[in-house]
């Protein structure tokens, strides 16, 4: 665990602080961690980390802040000198402040793009990237199997190897993904799912971006950009999904296509029809997407990305604070 700013204070002493929180108090030992973005009115953060502070009696805060574009480099130079021990970042910055970080993990570099952010006891900052993480943590909090199941830090893992578990037709177990999209939230969903040796068909209306897309997951894993090698390979949206959908394990919605609600298009086509037992997943937190709607009337088993929003939130608060994240308690704070 990296070092954070501040004196140290042991861990009694930040729960027996942290015992004002539950009254509403901010003292002179309140630690600092937030969200920056612009802007940031719709983030449901900052009652997920409080509440999760509230629950252990930790003397943290955490503080939406809205920062104009124009500011950006000031703000995140200035978190160190504040004593902030780390910030999440949101739209539209994740790829803007990979230049101003110090350091960023494999996955960060990946993605290309930094939603944690940890300050270190020198002030160098460290860039993270949680949804990968909190994508396969939630996916096992559904009963969901990978062929090699993530451990904590995920990133600590070697490059997976071939092949993987037998598969009981029963379970909930994953060999095969499709995924929809090929922009940012999808290149975490890719990389989560080849690095825990899924093989994953990536479908997008710009097959060049897929394509891109693959050959980028299959040189950072080691993978052969070859379907007999297990490296991920693109494909057309909608042409290729009659072919795909019925051998998929896992279809997973990375696109933005339902946030706003029953008026948008959907990301599928129709006529091609999920299956019973299929595990459907729409990275849309806003609850029963018109695809999820779909996919549950055909017996798919549908989850939405409130979880992965809860479990991504989770890695943050362990990274920052050093404790175990009480999941169900961020998780109950984001679903009302």
């Amino acid at each position: 665990m990296d070092a954070i700013v501040n004196a140290p204070v042991s861990s009694d002493e930040h729960r027996a602080l942290g015992q004002d929180r539950l009254r509403g108090s901010i003292d002179g030992h309140t630690r600092l961690v937030g969200v920056i973005g612009w802007p940031v009115s719709h983030t449901r953060s900052p009652a997920m980390h409080n509440a999760a502070f509230i629950a252990l009696g930790l003397n943290y805060v955490y503080v939406p802040m809205a920062v104009r574009p124009d500011l950006l480099q000031a703000a995140i130079g200035g978190l160190a000198a504040l004593g902030f021990v780390g910030v999440n970042v949101t739209v539209p910055y994740k790829e803007a402040v990979l230049s101003l970080l110090h350091e960023l993990t494999p996955a960060a570099r990946f993605v290309g793009a930094a939603n944690t952010i940890a300050i270190r006891a020198d002030g160098s900052l460290l860039g993270h990237n949680t949804d990968v993480d909190g994508f396969t943590d939630d996916l096992m909090s559904h009963g969901v199997s990978l062929p090699l199941q993530p451990a904590s830090p995920a990133l600590s893992r070697g490059a997976p190897a071939a092949g993987g578990p037998s598969r009981d037709p029963s379970d909930h177990s994953v060999k095969r993904a499709l995924l929809l999209g090929a922009g940012g939230a999808a290149r975490a969903v890719a990389y989560a799912l080849a690095h825990a040796g899924v093989h994953v068909a990536v479908v997008n209306r710009t097959t060049e971006k897929a394509e891109a897309l693959c050959r980028s997951v299959a040189t950072s894993l080691g993978f052969a950009n070859s379907p007999a090698a297990g490296g991920p390979t693109a494909h057309h949206f909608p042409e290729a999904l009659s072919e795909l959908a019925p051998a998929a394990d896992l279809i997973v919605n990375a696109t933005s296509l339902g946030l706003n609600g029953p008026g948008d298009a959907l990301p599928w086509d129709r006529s091609v029809p999920f299956r019973a037992g299929q595990i459907v997943y729409d990275l849309v937190y806003t609850g029963q997407t018109p695809f999820l709607q779909l996919a549950a009337a055909h017996g798919a088993k549908a989850i939405s990305g409130l979880g992965m929003l809860a479990y991504q939130g989770a890695r943050a608060f362990e990274l920052w604070t050093g404790q175990p994240a009480p999941v169900d308690v961020m998780l109950a704070a984001i679903s009302g």
